[in-house]
């Protein structure tokens, strides 16, 4: 096993030696369950399952690896109670499951934007299939959603009741738009067919096991900072986010499925609110021996100007808050980025993500003056 396994699978060592309940006593306790996690091998995805299978729960793995290998579940393969099935959530899927987590759908500018349509397909059509299945099977189901539904919000902190600024044909439209038709999809057949649904509203997540050509933030200027890249600023850095590590995150997505008050949606996120300037100079403190610099390059069109969840929902229906702050958190996701073994992935393929605000202002001027 390879050094940068350490940091992510500290917890699955202990799966992989059966450190878990007895899935005897939770029958007869009435908690266990059998659930199939979609995007299962995903960043968030295996995660969940690492700690559903600790939780002593049954898990199928369903993914079609688009942006995640099988070697990042390579710890969870040969354990009792774990399955994996190589399969695009697009094509209606036959599983006997008590519960379904939702989760896959690329989340990543460079990934989502790579192929607009199958982004559309997975979240639309994804959304349509396991909600077909957690009918006919009477499974509780859990969708993913993001805070992206809220788009370029003109309100800060975004509350679960406000409708988002969106704009449905700009360049993030076929993830920010599938997302929220997902969440209409869900609430159509918990209100006319009575499907046992739970929306969870997920803002920027981090940690270890994060892909390091994924194009979010967190892992773009950590990776920059170990190669001593300049650190690249879309815009001036006043841009802000908020930042949950992904233990916290899984936390909140557990709970929220056990509940039985509220059926969402609900925002889980960290309210603690950066400036992209911040987080970077905060990675360059934690990497002293870096050498970057930072660097400003024009906005990419429609990128949200404020992130910041309000999170007095969750506080009150699952009483979570997160409990892990950006510099822990940080420490131990550079930890991970410092031990990987980079022959394991992929470089990005060419994209479109960061196309900037002003190139996009001119094509639409030139489009309005013919």
């Amino acid at each position: 096993m390879t050094e940068e396994n350490n940091d992510e699978n500290n917890n699955a060592m202990e799966v992989a030696a059966d450190a878990t309940p007895s899935t005897d006593l939770l029958r007869a306790m009435g908690k266990f369950q059998r659930v199939l996690v979609t995007g299962g091998a995903g960043f968030l995805g295996r995660h969940l399952c690492r700690r559903l299978i600790r939780d002593g729960h049954e898990v199928i793995c369903l993914d079609n690896y688009f942006t995640s290998q099988k070697k990042d579940i390579e710890d969870l393969v040969s354990h009792k109670n774990f399955e994996l099935v190589r399969h695009d959530v697009t094509n209606p899927m036959q599983f006997e499951v008590d519960q379904i987590y939702n989760l896959a759908c690329p989340a990543s500018p460079v990934h989502y934007q790579y192929n607009p349509i199958k982004t559309c397909k997975t979240s639309f059509m994804g959304a349509m299939n396991v909600l077909g299945l957690a009918k006919r099977v009477k499974a509780r189901v859990l969708q993913a959603s993001t805070s992206e539904v809220y788009g370029d919000p003109d309100r800060s902190p975004q509350q679960e009741s406000y409708w988002g600024n969106v704009n449905p044909i700009g360049v993030r439209a076929c993830y920010d738009e599938g997302k929220r038709v997902a969440e209409t999809m869900f609430f159509a057949y918990h209100n006319q067919n009575n499907v046992d649904i739970r929306v969870v509203r997920i803002f920027n997540t981090y940690g270890p096991g994060m892909h390091p050509f994924d194009g979010r933030v967190v892992s773009n200027f950590i990776m920059q900072a170990l190669r001593n890249e300049d650190i690249t600023i879309y815009g001036d850095g006043s841009q802000t986010r908020s930042f949950c590590f992904v233990d916290d995150l899984v936390e909140a997505m557990v709970r929220m499925m056990a509940q039985e008050d509220d059926v969402g949606p609900v925002n889980i996120g960290n309210p603690n609110e950066f400036s992209i300037k911040e987080l970077a100079e905060a990675v360059l403190e934690l990497i002293p021996e870096s050498k970057s610099e930072i660097k400003y390059l024009p906005l990419p069109g429609d990128d949200p100007k404020q992130r910041k969840p309000d999170i007095a929902k969750a506080r009150k229906i699952i009483g979570w808050e997160p409990k892990v702050q950006l510099k822990e958190g940080l420490s131990q996701t550079i930890a991970y980025f410092k031990n990987l073994d980079m022959g394991r992935y992929k470089k990005p393929t060419d994209h479109t993500a960061h196309e900037n605000t002003e190139k996009q202002s001119k094509k639409r001027k030139l489009e309005d003056g013919k």
